[in-house]
């Protein structure tokens, strides 16, 4: 299997790459910085599978035709392209200039799309086979705070929706996956801590998630049994997209942890 993680650099990207390498495939990894892709190359070394990457701004459409053209060029096919990068940062909604809004959507829609795009034109659709993940974000009842990033994710989110339909008949499959608050180094130290510590106790499960576990969803739907998933969005993010917090809450739970007895059904 040949596989392309963009963002394979840093956190979920990067253990994305990593577990796809272990479980044997050949992983073209891009991302913006080369140091931190080159750490990934380091952490891969002497795995099953190989890993390769390069530099690569995934908003820039001679850039990503240029990738793609190389990759066919050494490895002769693409049968995976998880769509990983993106970003954003936190503010108010009345305080994002028109060019902070622009940056988001264009790296997580257009970025996206660029991508998504050559590897279909270029690899998939020639083949008549192929695979797009796209990576976005839970919850989805608002996020206040990121409504750039809300707006970008959930137009990725339709784009594989369309996709799916569109290019089916290339044999060519679609799917988001929607990640809650994992613990990487982005949520670890580039947020308030203040934030970062009541992350955990917005989760029903009581935890953050851990970055090799939307890794192994990513393998498997890379895998023979993802085969039939197509067109729709996955969460993954221990229930934060219903509810926010343990339940029962403490001001309705008794002692023994189960609602008051009036309000049982």
């Amino acid at each position: 299997m040949v596989c392309v993680v963009s963002g394979a650099g840093t956190g979920l990207g990067r253990e994305t790459a990593l577990e796809m390498v272990r479980l044997g495939a050949t992983v073209v990894g891009c991302g913006r910085r080369a140091e931190r892709l080159a750490e990934t190359a380091a952490l891969a070394a002497g795995l099953p599978g190989t890993f390769g990457h390069e530099v690569l701004d995934i908003r820039e459409e001679d850039a990503v035709d240029a990738f793609f053209d190389g990759l066919l060029e050494r490895h002769g096919r693409l049968d995976v392209l998880v769509n990983n990068a993106g970003g954003q940062f936190l503010s108010p909604a009345e305080a994002i200039s028109p060019k902070g809004f622009r940056t988001v959507i264009e790296l997580n829609v257009t970025g996206t799309w660029l991508m998504s795009h050559a590897a279909a034109t270029k690899a998939f659709i020639p083949a008549g086979r192929g695979k797009i993940l796209s990576v976005t974000l839970s919850p989805h009842n608002g996020m206040p705070g990121m409504v750039h990033s809300g707006a970008a994710r959930a137009a990725v989110e339709n784009m594989m929706r369309t996709l799916a339909i569109e290019w089916s008949r290339f044999g060519v499959t679609t799917c988001a996956i929607a990640a809650g608050q994992f613990a990487t180094e982005t949520l670890l130290t580039k947020y308030p801590p203040e934030l970062v510590e009541r992350v955990a106790h917005s989760i029903p499960v009581g935890r953050t998630g851990r970055p090799e576990e939307i890794a192994w969803l990513l393998a498997y739907l890379a895998s023979p049994a993802g085969d039939f998933y197509s067109g729709t969005t996955i969460t993954i993010d221990g229930a934060r997209d219903n509810w926010v917090g343990p339940w029962p809450p403490a001001e309705v739970a008794n002692e023994s942890g189960s609602l008051p007895r009036e309000r049982r059904r």
